[in-house]
């Protein structure tokens, strides 16, 4: 898990169908002291997260897998928690 802050959302036309129905956050990485650790990615996001948030990520593919319900997902991130500010 990793803690990061949201920077923006994303919107597609064509995407995979395991995609459908689910938020997509442009979510930058943060490092200990608060500092960026590379570039943004993309996350689902079931919490509602807005801009701006402070959110716990994970890259746990069998957990992403099971909460939209495919083996064939190609979803790598999932917001799984919100910090407090």
């Amino acid at each position: 898990m990793q803690i990061g802050r949201v920077v923006g959302h994303a919107t597609a036309t064509v995407k995979h169908a395991t995609m459908k129905g689910w938020r997509l956050l442009l979510v930058q990485l943060l490092l200990a002291n608060g500092g960026e650790d590379g570039e943004p990615l993309l996350a689902i996001d079931h919490l509602g997260a807005g801009a701006g948030s402070r959110v716990i990520l994970t890259n746990d593919g069998a957990a992403v897998r099971e909460l939209v319900g495919a083996k064939n997902s190609p979803i790598r991130w999932m917001v799984c928690g919100m910090c407090d500010e």
